[in-house]
């Protein structure tokens, strides 16, 4: 996996576990939701200090957002439709 992908798929899974939708993710960040959205997309690159944003929010550590998955580990899910958190 890329850092790109890492990044992706640990933001994703942090956000899911904490029952976040990426809008709620993106105020408590301080972020837009479309940075959030194209960032678990992996169609952009934040910076550090969004990055940094990002943990804070999802009460993790930075070096969190790049932990190797397990060996056979399932994709992060998305959450149910609706009203989210």
């Amino acid at each position: 996996m890329t850092p790109r992908d890492l990044l992706a798929w640990n933001v994703r899974k942090l956000r899911v576990k904490r029952g976040l939708s990426q809008e709620r993710l993106a105020l408590e960040a301080q972020l837009e939701r479309v940075s959030i959205s194209q960032l678990e997309r992996k169609q952009v690159n934040l910076g550090v200090d969004s990055l940094g944003k990002i943990a804070t929010a999802l009460e993790c550590e930075i070096f969190e957002l790049f932990i190797r998955p397990r060996e056979g580990e399932e994709a992060p899910s998305n959450l149910p439709r609706g009203r989210k958190g």
